[in-house]
């Protein structure tokens, strides 16, 4: 009876998978363990009665029940014979419920982080906001550089890290953001992280505690609400106008450990924060002794007039943490960027990095710095600020019946990779969206993005990863979509 029992699992077992003999047999025995099949003190049958019955070879077999007596399943006594374990694990029999089974409940965390903003509705398509077109990437080179540091990689290199990153990157990094952003720093105080998500979790976890309380811009970039409901702190939104990030007295009533900023282009709605604002909020900052965490969002791709130096180039008091990520500029997939850290949280923060993260791909990084040392890093951001110039342009021009019928005004087109199409607040621009995917262009409705607020209505249209005949062909019907559902003004 038991061989019979044991034959038909270990076919099912193949039906299943190519697992190999001796790990079939280890399966079907341990499920006729666990079910009840056999009891306690059960005498098996020797091996090589088994393997006859089996149609195996001994050893097969002599292997499968070796594992199940290192695993506690079954002991064996010289002379005696092998028999299943007397605190051998069982379970009883599963009987056929007899109702339905509740559906597994996520944590109210849970179910935010997986209903809210869902990463797979992201889907790249050409008018996809936040979205790089990689193709054009060079990849031959970038290969040959990979496999030089591969090949050369000593122990160290495959090791973990907890030095903050690859030495000659995060000079290469902190060269450039002193140069190009105007930030204030040292080597040292750069890290290297997987992106700005990383990031944003790592200041998180080290400068808030749960529940304390975190400004973000109204309305929000959906990474930075993800991070911050999973670490468990509490979302204060602020509105965002044409000038940035405004908080108003009633905000300082509920004064924040961290504010989440991104002031060289905002997203959804590309404002840039002025000067004004940007000291209002460090003097905030100080009055309610925080943390501000600058996103430097797409700073890289500023199309007209003079680059915008970053918040933390103000910052005399230490406060402002400083992030970027080469997603934008070089490929999604490369999963690298940067956390500049003020000097006196260098060491717990590398501290913390090493210990959450386990840091590594020391070759990738390796292979990055060298990419940034011999100048390519910056011809590939000059071809790629010219191509999305023209993208831009191209997608400005076909909105201009949009724009001349006073149906909307854009927004944020100086910089980054998508503009925003302001529309009156009476539009359902979620019903627009819906449109315009029917006609097989993502658009991003700016009201889902809001997080309190009901005025802001509008699109984001990113023009990054929408070919110039693209542009051309589809950027005319999404102006025909819009122009048909806005009234005129």
């Amino acid at each position: 009876m038991l061989s019979e029992h044991l034959l038909a699992e270990m076919g099912r077992l193949t039906a299943q998978g190519d697992l190999p003999l001796h790990r079939q047999l280890y399966e079907a025995l341990r499920r006729a363990l666990l079910d009840g099949k056999l009891g306690a003190g059960d005498r098996l049958p020797s091996s090589r009665d088994l393997a006859q019955d089996l149609g195996l070879s001994r050893n097969t077999v002599v292997a499968a029940l070796g594992q199940l007596t290192v695993e506690g399943y079954l002991v064996s006594h010289v002379g005696s014979g092998t028999f299943v374990h007397e605190q051998a694990p069982a379970r009883a029999p599963r009987a056929r419920p007899t109702a339905a089974v509740p559906p597994a409940r996520l944590s109210a965390r849970g179910e935010a982080l997986a209903h809210r903003h869902r990463a797979c509705d992201l889907e790249i398509q050409p008018f996809t906001p936040g979205a790089a077109d990689f193709g054009a990437f060079p990849l031959a080179l970038w290969q040959r550089l990979q496999n030089k540091h591969w090949r050369s990689a000593q122990p160290d290199m495959l090791d973990y890290n907890d030095s903050g990153g690859y030495g000659p990157l995060r000079r290469a990094v902190a060269d450039y953001l002193r140069v190009f952003r105007s930030v204030r720093l040292d080597a040292d105080q750069v890290l290297i992280t997987s992106g700005t998500q990383q990031s944003l979790e790592l200041c998180a976890h080290l400068l808030a505690d749960h529940g304390d309380t975190v400004w973000l811009e109204d309305p929000a970039y959906w990474g930075a609400v993800k991070a911050f409901t999973a670490t468990g702190l509490a979302i204060h939104p602020v509105p965002v106008d044409d000038e940035g990030i405004a908080p108003r007295p009633a905000d300082e009533a509920r004064p924040p450990r961290l504010m989440y900023v991104t002031p060289s282009h905002q997203y959804p709605t590309g404002a840039v924060m002025s000067l004004a604002r940007r000291q209002q909020l460090l003097a905030c900052a100080a009055r309610c002794n925080a943390w501000v965490l600058e996103d430097d969002y797409d700073s890289e791709f500023r199309f007209s007039g003079p680059p915008i130096s970053s918040l933390e180039g103000l910052d005399t008091e230490g406060r402002v943490l400083y992030m970027g990520t080469f997603s934008k500029m070089l490929y999604p997939g490369l999963k690298l960027g940067y956390l500049v850290v003020p000097k006196a949280l260098v060491a717990a923060f590398k501290g913390a990095h090493y210990d959450l993260n386990r840091p590594g791909q020391m070759p990738l990084q390796a292979a990055l710095a060298e990419f940034i040392e011999m100048g390519h890093f910056a011809s590939t951001l000059r071809r790629a600020r010219q191509t999305y110039a023209e993208r831009r342009q191209r997608l400005v021009d076909a909105l201009t019946p949009v724009l001349a019928s006073g149906r909307g005004r854009i927004h944020g087109a100086a910089q980054g990779l998508h503009l925003c199409l302001r529309l009156p607040a009476t539009v359902d621009d979620r019903a627009l969206a819906q449109q315009a995917a029917q006609a097989g262009m993502t658009v991003r409705p700016l009201s889902a993005y809001c997080l309190q607020r009901q005025d802001l209505r509008g699109l984001a249209i990113g023009y990054g990863y929408a070919t110039p005949a693209l542009i051309d062909r589809l950027a005319p019907q999404l102006a025909e979509v819009v122009v048909r559902a806005v009234p005129g003004a």
